[in-house]
């Protein structure tokens, strides 16, 4: 019996040894998977198209949208073309770029009198509001 007890005791040294031996789990941040930019991008697209394309907005019923959010170069965007040549140059390029919130607006349809209409409208979705008219 005693040489029972021996190996048992032996046997649980062992376990516990082997057990300290063991590597603690590593914890590690889990990522969201969107960058800041796409983030930014997916609110100013989503109120974009339901404002000026959806609604057929008469402002806006000349142009489509392009979406061009799942881009790798880190540049998420939209733009807007003319509806009547989807394959043609951009009047309108919404974008934001690496890791940052900032959406940058630019093309011919800025200096156009709709370009005061886009960059609020930019701005006020960019903010957090997906309203399609400013608040009076």
């Amino acid at each position: 019996m005693r040489l029972t007890i021996a190996r048992l005791a032996l046997l649980a040294a062992a376990g516990l040894a082997l057990a300290s031996c063991q590597s603690s789990p590593k914890t590690t941040p889990v990522p969201s998977g969107k960058s800041a930019s796409l983030l930014a991008m997916e609110q100013v697209a989503i109120a974009a198209h339901k404002c000026w394309i959806a609604s057929k907005d008469p402002a806006f019923k000349t142009y489509q949208m392009a979406n061009e959010l799942n881009s790798y170069s880190g540049t998420p965007r939209f733009l807007l073309v003319p509806a009547k040549h989807y394959g043609g140059k951009p009047l309108l390029v919404v974008q934001a770029q690496g890791n940052s919130s900032r959406v940058d607006v630019f093309g011919p349809l800025m200096n156009e009198p709709l370009g005061a209409r886009i960059g609020s409208d930019v701005a006020r979705w960019q903010a957090g509001n997906p309203s399609c008219t400013a608040a009076a």
